[in-house]
């Protein structure tokens, strides 16, 4: 399987969205992120994921245009908070949004988490503000099948993008086969797993016999799954490793053992239960 940094995924709207991306949660806005973005930038990337929520937006905005890149050249992804959607101000949210970016549009807007009651609405503003052109794609993030099922009969667009935590521990080959059916893309979070990767043994000797690291293995399983991976570092070292993945390819036993690590465990919050 011959992949590269600069493959991209067709959405079902037929923006493309890049494999590979930065992920920023947990980067405290200023110059430590914006440097780890600019350096992101020069490394090749293109993807970069923030939110709301992770209150660097401006950071990432102001990254953007240090680095002279065309915007039509770079691929930003945020997402609407759950506050917003209780108190119903997902329009306003976004507009707040593009003000700290310095932008016009977002590449993808994504419904953060499924607030019961509230996500139906609230997709249905994201329909609005994409036909706006304010978004030129709208997915969702943490939507388990009992969510994209109430979705489905509530709403015009489907998804273009599904953000969940998916891991080795976490597979989810039931959700992954269904946003596939209905042509949704997946993306994970957490995809080396905040860095446990490193302690699963067969990971391990896979990466020791590539010569490469836990981490890379992990990213390279995901790519070659077809899964868009957005693993987060604000160090350079750790940007340029997570983007050597393309002078390896895991062999098919390779890729049934990392399959067979599936623990369905959650590193994160259960999307079935938003507390928060």
């Amino acid at each position: 399987m011959t992949l590269n940094l600069s493959d991209t995924h067709l959405l079902n709207n037929g923006v493309r969205m890049p494999a590979l991306g930065l992920g920023t949660w947990q980067a405290a806005q200023g110059d430590e992120t914006e440097m780890a973005i600019l350096d992101a930038f020069e490394v090749g990337y293109r993807h970069i994921d923030t939110a709301t929520m992770y209150k660097n937006e401006e950071t990432v905005g102001r990254a953007f245009r240090v680095s002279g890149l065309p915007r039509e050249e770079v691929f930003i992804t945020t997402k609407v908070w759950n506050d917003d959607q209780r108190s119903g101000q997902v329009a306003r949210a976004l507009e707040e949004s593009l003000s700290r970016l310095g932008m016009d549009y977002v590449d993808l807007y994504l419904i953060h988490w499924p607030v019961p009651g509230k996500f139906v609405q609230t997709w249905r503003v994201l329909e609005d503000l994409a036909r706006q052109g304010k978004a030129l794609a709208i997915g969702v993030s943490n939507f388990m099948e009992s969510h994209l099922d109430e979705l489905a009969t509530e709403s015009r667009v489907t998804p273009a993008v599904n953000q969940f935590e998916w891991h080795p521990w976490l597979q989810q080959r039931a959700l992954v086969e269904r946003c596939r059916r209905d042509g949704i893309v997946v993306e994970a979070w957490a995809p080396i797993m905040k860095g446990k990767v490193s302690e699963v043994s067969e990971i391990v000797e896979i990466a020791r016999r590539h010569k490469k690291t836990p981490a890379q293995v992990t990213l390279r399983y995901g790519l070659q799954n077809r899964v868009v991976m957005i693993p987060k570092s604000t160090r350079r070292e750790r940007i340029e490793e997570n983007a050597d993945l393309f002078d390896f390819e895991l062999s098919v036993d390779e890729m049934k053992l990392m399959a067979g690590l599936d623990q369905g465990k959650r590193l994160g919050p259960d999307p079935h239960h938003i507390t928060f």
